[in-house]
């Protein structure tokens, strides 16, 4: 069993709408309110420096906005989950917005740079664009993408700046290893709001995709058993876990909310059967904005299921799946 370590990532460089940043004090008043008053003292954390002082500039780069600010929280996120896997501690990310994400899987890439990586990608959107095809340049949209050395040029649209493909590219690159993972190592949960051109990439790869529908046919258990299978040849298996995934009626606080999401229970039993795997490695969750938000109710919705998630991290049950 390996002891938790919270890393702290507080950025929202990579969002369209402020206040993500905001998210991890919107979860320990959750866990107070919850009466859980030492949940998030149980286990040391580590709080990664931001570069939100650039949102108070103008975002210079259309294609891409902030990339630079987002190119050195890449360095500090994914050297500090380097460390904490080398440490022997399970990293639980408590991210702002999304772009993070792509971060930590290079930090753990960089621990085990010989290995498969496999994702689960819990989210309402694919987040497969580049500088080269979003339509909105922000960067919380490019995650995996770049994780995947993917540019899409097949359907550019952008003409991009130079400055912003050197930092795409150096994006790409970080830690030496690009790319970091492999299409067939990915595996998506409760997509459903997608655009063109990562619809395209996702055909062309064959990509696995449960949408909500099939985890309430075929129910949680069956969709974690075909998911741990699809990612069997994988060493490792990071899981990102974006607020979004659940239903909008449940989860107005955060950035794009999608209705016919999750409901906060599949939410909770998806986390705990992939979380069974000795393969988990390491879980993040992002896009929890309290501004959007009446009385916290994101927050509180997400807080049982952090707690839940730590508490099959942590006990004896966890059992290698194949």
């Amino acid at each position: 069993m390996k002891p938790i370590q919270w890393i702290r990532v507080r950025s929202e460089l990579g969002a369209g709408t402020r206040g993500a940043s905001l998210g991890i004090d919107a979860l320990k008043i959750a866990a107070i309110n919850a009466g859980d008053l030492d949940f998030f003292s149980r286990f040391e954390g580590i709080e990664v420096a931001d570069e939100n002082h650039l949102l108070h500039m103008q975002a210079d780069l259309n294609y891409a906005k902030r990339i630079a600010g987002i190119h050195t929280m890449y360095e500090r996120i994914s050297q500090t989950i380097l460390r904490s896997l080398h440490t022997g501690h399970f990293p639980v990310v408590m991210s702002g917005d999304h772009s993070s994400a792509g971060a930590t899987i290079a930090g753990t890439k960089m621990a085990y740079p010989d290995k498969r990586i496999g994702v689960v990608w819990i989210d309402a959107h694919a987040d497969l664009h580049s500088p080269y095809t979003s339509p909105s340049g922000n960067v919380h949209g490019m995650p995996l993408t770049l994780s995947l050395n993917e540019d899409n040029l097949d359907c550019r649209h952008n003409e991009i700046h130079p400055s912003t493909r050197e930092y795409w590219n150096k994006l790409k690159a970080i830690g030496g290893i690009s790319p970091k993972i492999y299409y067939n190592d990915l595996v998506y949960i409760a997509l459903r709001d997608t655009e063109a051109e990562e619809d395209y990439l996702i055909k062309k790869h064959n990509v696995r995709v449960f949408p909500v529908e099939e985890v309430t046919d075929n129910g949680v258990t069956k969709v974690v058993a075909d998911t741990l299978d699809h990612l069997s040849n994988c060493d490792f298996i990071y899981i990102s876990f974006d607020v979004d995934s659940m239903d909008a009626g449940l989860a107005r606080g955060t950035g794009t909310p999608v209705a016919n999401g999750l409901s906060n229970n599949q939410a909770r039993h998806l986390l705990n059967g992939l979380l069974a795997s000795q393969k988990v490695c390491c879980l993040e969750l992002a896009e929890i904005n309290p501004l959007l938000d009446l009385e916290n109710q994101i927050a509180r919705l997400t807080f049982p299921i952090l707690k839940s998630a730590v508490e099959t991290i942590v006990g004896e049950e966890r059992e290698v799946r194949e």
